[in-house]
């Protein structure tokens, strides 16, 4: 039976569960196994407690608790790494471009370069309908809607060919960014220390995630979903992941050159064109953010 992951809150604190048409059930007691409270526990064996969960949702049968009175958290709440793909969606790459005034950049693999990578921390990680904190220091919050892919098996060194063999879902971010804080403009464009991709890209609330995970096993093709943010109603990205430059494929391969992915591991896979920055807008208190990405569902968040 076709089932998404999802993390609910309960009165001892957050616990897995999965979503099943309209009802959700909550993984532990069903299973009898305090373990099974932890999303992480069941991703980091997740070839033998898959069909531990195929078994439960089978079992459903109209119980649990319906979607709507649910409290749902981060599917993942407290991943090793959240790995952010840079200038991935060739129409984002063009509009950044002419920010500056710059014409569209060439491909990137015409230059020899390889997909980049950033971090953001766990503790960015909030979840759907959340409250997001401005950030205290910015006065250019954007927006960036993003697919998450959730990496369910230890991979190192893979090979692109086999890369997709190592995602156990997907889910929605929204890669928030402080666009003033990115560069410290006190210093010259020369020095190698002007960069500040930690105020630009982590605090509280900075990494919305959510609703649930939709299994790898149910997007059959996630390099055509259409990807669409919309601020108070006013649709501000609308795109698709076909635009991204480099596939899922070759960001895990990339990633996993240099050291190995765990299971829960988290990858926004870039964000399209449509950002606040290429129009001089950005994210204000009482903002209502809302992203759909097709097969996938709709994550929303308000600004405080």
């Amino acid at each position: 039976m076709k089932f998404t992951l999802a993390n609910i809150e309960t009165a001892s604190g957050a616990s897995a569960a999965i979503v099943v048409g309209h009802k959700v059930i909550e993984i532990a007691p069903v299973t009898g196994r305090d373990q099974d409270r932890s999303m992480l526990a069941l991703m980091s064996d997740w070839q033998t407690n898959l069909p531990r969960l195929e078994a439960v949702a089978d079992k459903v049968n109209g119980s649990g608790i319906p979607l709507a009175s649910a409290k749902l958290l981060a599917p993942i709440t407290d991943p090793g790494a959240i790995f952010c793909t840079g200038a991935n969606y060739s129409d984002h790459a063009a509009e950044m471009a002419a920010r500056h005034g710059q014409p569209a950049p060439p491909d990137p693999r015409t230059l020899g370069v390889r997909s980049w990578h950033f971090i953001k921390t766990m503790h960015c990680i909030t979840g759907p309908d959340a409250a997001v904190p401005i950030h205290p220091r910015s006065k250019k919050v954007d927006w960036e809607a993003e697919l998450a892919v959730v990496i369910g098996r230890k991979a190192f060194q893979v090979p692109e060919s086999e890369a997709m063999d190592y995602v156990l879902g997907y889910t929605i971010a929204n890669d928030l960014s402080a666009r003033d804080l990115g560069r410290r403009e006190q210093l010259p464009v020369s020095s190698s220390f002007r960069q500040d991709w930690t105020s630009h890209k982590n605090w509280d609330g900075a990494c919305p995630l959510g609703p649930w995970i939709v299994l790898a096993r149910d997007v059959p093709n996630p390099h055509n979903l259409s990807i669409v943010l919309d601020v108070n109603g006013a649709v501000k990205q609308d795109s698709n992941t076909s635009k991204m430059i480099f596939s899922i494929n070759e960001q895990i391969a990339d990633l996993s050159r240099n050291l190995t992915l765990w299971p829960g591991d988290i990858i926004l896979t870039g964000t399209p064109a449509g950002v606040g920055a290429g129009r001089d807008e950005f994210l204000k208190k009482g903002d209502l953010i809302r992203i759909k990405i097709e097969q996938i569902g709709e994550l929303v968040n308000t600004i405080i």
